[in-house]
């Protein structure tokens, strides 16, 4: 795992060596820089495969073709095979001179022959272009934009914004996009100007040319009929070798553990694939409702792991906020940030590279509010009447604790989506401000900055929308903006910051086609969640795994905004601080505050987006 940074057009050794510097993190072992003319490389290693060789920039024979790459090939070594059967002659072990060979022989398509996690920057200097490009899922950032005729790029925000020609100024619809996403979707970015590959996309770009971005994989929302007793034994066979294949090492490896049906999975089929106990780690919270160590220990005792846990207390969490805009250039609003950061810094002790269990909800529609959808659906026969009789009681509820989602929480919020088109319910449910109630957040020049679309929706870009399945739609929604711009930023970047890669085998795209191939009664059966998943592993993990409700990697913000975090809430959200800033309107701001401190309502959500946000412009906002 490393991080990448390059210009086309003006720079110099002194702006790359300072790109470059600032996601060390992501790659503390080794640096590598290459400049000819107006094009720059630069390179920082995180050692996993070939130790000793491989090191970045790497080129091909004549060195008219120059890589830098961040992730892993998973399938290198068959392509390696391929290529050295066509002529093509390796000097390393490394998965990146895969691409640098399989550029040579199969141009810009080798990335669709690539199974694996990557960003990837390829100078051809027999064509005078550069070719960026990014993995099937995206869970690999790249970002990237043009200015004054230079093209600049990098893992993080903070590498672009070294360069010279690359401005702090914000993007404002961005913002508002934030604010009812809790992130920024690609592929936009916080930054004006700069923006976010998509994912399973291309960019070339010629100096004196349009950037041409293209797309060489999506997945299909084409159902397949198939039987329970047909798909079984295929998710099986993806899921194991999958997990063997994300096994592959030079250095020591383990596997998060929850305690969750995902992760579990994820360890059970690495202990299989091992010859000795596989290391497996978790996090806890003292707050008895968040907790979930004492599974993974179950987990862990039944598949015969060498497990390690740790207890996340608040005062670690107080200490690990101030430093989010470090680990996050741009504001993300997903507080499990702090846990996945501490178990990625506890797990660096023993391993450097750890196994996930990320992808499992949004292909087996595991998320509560699915089970929600389904809810909805049903009660969209009720009288028009009815329904708005149930959506008008939403502010009659008042929190009673601030445990992990009470059964009050979620029907406060089920009962707030309802009120919404189909088409945002879910915005409302997993964001933090519907879009109808931002315009009265923002300040009225914020608000004017703020105009156009607010709801980024991934599958407005679908041949014929409407004529798809609404379970596939909800889940091509979750997999191409809440996973990939949440959940997934969120493990790089807490990851990346702790040195440790996180590999996510379910996220394999061969098992993502295959999940999306499925009638969804076998995912959501009778209101039943991930139900061909829990069928398939419900005698190979401990009783009442399988069965558990669904609990997220989440923290108890709503009790620690009333204690530990209250001082820094005041602070980050005073209305001197505010009418300096000029952003958000300092009355409806300390409405939400005073109404959560006081017990009168649960604004976690909401107070978390405008702290996190605050967090990243005090840091990187402002020039």
């Amino acid at each position: 795992m490393c991080g990448i940074a390059g210009y086309v057009g003006q720079g110099n050794e002194d702006i790359l060596r300072k790109m470059t510097s600032v996601i060390a993190h992501r790659g503390p072992d080794d640096e590598g820089f290459f400049i000819a003319g107006n094009v720059g490389l630069g390179f920082r290693r995180l050692s996993i495969i070939d130790l000793t060789g491989g090191r970045q920039p790497m080129f091909n024979e004549t060195k008219t073709v120059a890589v830098v790459f961040n992730g892993e090939i998973y399938n290198f070594r068959d392509l390696k095979n391929e290529l050295t059967r066509a002529g093509h002659r390796f000097s390393t072990q490394s998965d990146t001179e895969v691409i640098v060979h399989g550029y040579e022989q199969w141009g810009s398509e080798v990335f669709a022959r690539c199974n694996g996690m990557f960003a990837v920057a390829v100078w051809d200097g027999g064509s005078n272009q550069l070719i960026l490009a990014r993995d099937r899922l995206g869970k690999k950032p790249l970002y990237w934009g043009v200015w004054q005729g230079t093209l600049v790029f990098g893992s993080e925000p903070k590498a672009l914004l070294q360069h010279p020609l690359v401005k702090r100024e914000m993007d404002w619809q961005s913002l508002a996009q934030y604010l009812t996403h809790e992130y920024v979707p690609t592929p936009h970015s916080i930054y004006a100007g700069m923006r976010k590959l998509p994912e399973g996309c291309t960019c070339t770009y010629a100096p004196g040319r349009e950037p041409e971005v293209t797309r060489f994989w999506d997945v299909k929302l084409q159902v397949t009929p198939v039987t329970l007793r047909e798909a079984l034994p295929r998710l099986d066979t993806l899921l194991s070798d999958a997990v063997r294949i994300r096994m592959v090492s030079d250095v020591p490896l383990g596997v998060f553990l929850s305690g969750g049906i995902d992760s579990s999975t994820v360890a059970y089929y690495a202990q299989a694939a091992s010859s000795k106990p596989i290391k497996t780690f978790s996090i806890g919270f003292a707050e008895a409702s968040f907790d979930e160590s004492s599974h993974a220990r179950r987990v862990a005792k039944h598949l015969g792991t060498e497990h390690y846990d740790q207890v996340l207390r608040p005062a670690q969490a107080l200490e690990l906020v101030p430093k989010i805009s470090d680990l996050c250039d741009e504001p993300l609003a997903d507080a499990s940030l702090i846990p996945t950061y501490l178990l990625s810094k506890f797990a660096k002790n023993q391993v450097t590279v750890a196994l996930g269990g990320d992808g499992g909800d949004e292909l087996f529609l595991g998320y509560q509010t699915f089970q929600a959808e389904y809810l909805a659906q049903l009660l969209r026969f009720l009288p028009h009447g009815v329904r708005r009789h149930f959506v008008s009681r939403v502010p009659r509820l008042r929190p009673h604790s601030y445990d992990y989602f009470t059964f009050r929480d979620k029907m406060q919020r089920f009962l707030q989506g309802l009120g919404y088109p189909d088409d945002q319910r879910h915005l409302v449910w997993r964001g933090s401000f519907p879009p109808d109630r931002i315009g009265a957040l923002l300040t009225d020049d914020a608000r004017e900055r703020c105009r156009g679309d607010w709801i980024s929706d991934p599958t407005s870009r679908l041949p014929e929308p409407g004529r798809i399945p609404r379970w596939s739609r909800l889940s091509y929604w979750y997999l191409k903006s809440y996973l990939m711009d949440d959940v997934l930023v969120k493990v790089d970047r807490a990851s990346m910051y702790a040195s440790l890669e996180v590999r996510a085998p379910i996220l394999d795209y061969r098992l993502v086609e295959f999940a999306f191939s499925l009638p969804w009664p076998l995912k959501l059966h009778r209101y039943h969640t991930k139900f061909l998943l829990k069928r398939l592993m419900r005698d190979r993990l401990p009783v009442g795994i399988v069965s558990r409700r669904k609990q997220g990697f989440a923290v108890p913000i709503g009790a620690w905004l009333r204690g530990e975090l209250k001082p820094l809430a005041q602070d980050l959200l005073s209305a001197d601080a505010l009418r300096h800033q000029g952003i958000f309107q300092p009355a409806v701001v300390q409405r939400l505050l005073s109404d959560h401190l006081d017990g009168r309502a649960d604004n976690r959500k909401e107070l978390w987006t405008l702290m996190c946000f605050q967090l990243w412009w005090q840091r990187w906002g402002k020039e």
